[in-house]
């Protein structure tokens, strides 16, 4: 049940018995109109040249606001899910290599886009995540840069690179861009919007005026769902329409995985296309035990869709992250047709679910931010399909954990792009947990490796406590290692510890 503002309740009482579905509608009303009056106010405390962008981008986080007001809840009818196609979701194996001379023509109708609006502050980082370096003092963002030069070369294309920043990443983003003046890509940047944080108490700004750099924590970046919107606001939209490009690529810019995938193009704009247009196409992996939390594709109402958790019942939780029952789980690598885009915005057809963000701020103010995800409009899409693809085309570095595997000799840097060693037996990456008391910041992370161990035949990992690893260490098949509150365990250089136990005392059992 909603938090109804107070004076929404005052005033709505008075006009409608409190129990009844008029009243409910009443008090909603009043909150938006509340909501909607006081982002007017903070309106009028930004100079005149600045409010028309502002008031279109305020009129979409009041339309957000009204949508969430009028959801009963973010639960789906469970009953209504349908099987999945057999068609629906593409096996990767079964996409067929677009012939040398015709990659020139199918990368022309190409735009690569990275989500880039995240901080690096999870990981103990300043600015934006992009610029933590991830291998040989590469940072996300100029692996990225590599990929596409590379492509651009090979091909004598002209594929470009939009970065989508949020206000938290922009300015730094500016700068750093600069550097790659000389390289073969054109790099466009826009931002995402800046919506303010609502209290959950009376449903109204946190904010106190339009000043973002003086009261950041007063605003948020809504989603990557709000990529639609603001690229077509930024012109680029209709400037890669009108340069005859039909397709944008887009992924999250932590995903080391998501490079451009001329098998999936070729489906897109090549030999390969299909007769009935496919506008939206999402890649999907096996689910495994360690990603149950992830969104899923299901089929609804005769579409298909993007399931996240936070849109499943309560009492179905357990059937959502069973790997029987949903086998797949989204990448967030996601390719949609650009004129199909501009249809459903100017149609007013984009429809995503609503995510309910609760936040509490430094000063102890509980917030909500309201936000979508970019997969959630594949609905709102004809044609669209899943591909299933291989494990490697998902490596998110979301913790100092996965670092660990890139960062290892379980991958090669080849043009940009990381490839696994032939010599790794199984496809498939090693499971590794690091304690967060010790290991989740990363300039303590780095110092806890003399070098990054050998881990090409490691199934899994989990280290505790205060460890430290000296050069040339060998990890193989299961290896944990725990160090009690008050201990130290140091492996010392040159170890192989292949299925052990290291515990507090530093004793070294058989796994």
């Amino acid at each position: 049940m909603l938090d109804i503002p107070q004076e929404a309740k005052v005033r709505g009482h008075q006009r409608a018995p409190s129990d009844s579905k008029e009243f409910h509608e009443v008090t909603k009303r009043d909150a938006l109109r509340l909501l909607e009056n006081d982002v007017e106010r903070l309106l009028k405390t930004t100079e005149p040249a600045r409010r028309p962008a502002l008031q279109a981008e305020m009129g979409r986080f009041a339309d957000l606001f009204g949508r969430f007001l009028q959801e009963e809840g973010p639960a789906l009818d469970w009953n209504k899910i349908q099987k999945l196609p057999e068609n629906a979701v593409m096996n990767y194996s079964n996409l067929k290599s677009p012939k040398n001379e015709q990659i020139r023509h199918m990368l022309d109708k190409l735009v690569v886009i990275k989500l880039n609006g995240g901080l690096g502050t999870s990981m103990g980082c300043h600015g934006p995540k992009s610029v933590i370096p991830v291998r040989s003092d590469l940072t996300f963002l100029d692996l990225t840069v590599q990929q596409i030069e590379h492509l651009n070369k090979t091909y004598d294309a002209n594929v470009p690179l939009v970065l989508m920043n949020s206000f938290n990443t922009d300015e730094d983003t500016e700068k750093i861009i600069r550097k790659y003046k000389g390289f073969r890509v054109q790099i466009h940047t826009f931002n995402q919007s800046c919506f303010p944080r609502v209290s959950r108490e009376h449903f109204l700004p946190v904010a106190k005026d339009f000043d973002v750099e003086k009261d950041k924590e007063a605003w948020y970046p809504p989603g990557h769902g709000d990529f639609y919107d603001t690229f077509r606001n930024s012109g680029l939209l209709k400037k890669f329409i009108e340069e005859g490009r039909e397709y944008c690529f887009l992924s999250n810019i932590d995903n080391l995985g998501a490079t451009v995938d001329l098998n999936i193009l070729n489906k897109l704009v090549g030999e390969e296309r299909a007769s009935t247009p496919v506008e939206f196409v999402m890649e999907v992996t096996d689910k495994t035990r360690a990603d149950v939390k992830g969104g899923t594709l299901i089929q609804f109402e005769n579409k298909l869709r993007l399931l996240e958790i936070a849109q499943v019942p309560n009492e179905h939780v357990d059937d959502f992250k069973s790997v029987k029952t949903f086998k797949f789980f989204n990448t967030n690598n996601i390719w949609a047709n650009l004129s199909a885009i501009d249809r459903v915005l100017r149609e007013r057809t984009l429809n995503m679910e609503i995510i309910v963000n609760n936040k509490t701020l430094e000063n102890g103010t509980r917030v909500v931010q309201l936000e979508t995800a970019v997969g959630a409009a594949m609905k709102c899409f004809d044609g669209a399909i899943g591909v299933n693809v291989p494990r490697s085309r998902f490596l998110p570095v979301k913790k100092s954990a996965d670092l660990l595997l890139v960062m290892s000799n379980l991958y090669t840097l080849k043009n940009g792009s990381l490839v696994m060693s032939p010599q790794r037996m199984f496809p498939t990456t090693p499971l590794v947990k690091l304690g967060d008391n010790h290991f989740s910041k990363v300039k303590e992370f780095l110092g806890r490796f003399a070098n990054i161990p050998d881990i090409i035949d490691l199934d899994h990992l989990t280290v505790s406590g205060d460890v430290t690893f000296g050069r040339g260490v060998s990890l193989r098949g299961t290896v944990i290692i725990i160090a009690n509150h008050g201990d130290r365990i140091d492996i010392p250089a040159g170890a192989i510890l292949e299925n052990k136990i290291v515990s507090g005392n530093m004793r070294i059992l058989d796994h």
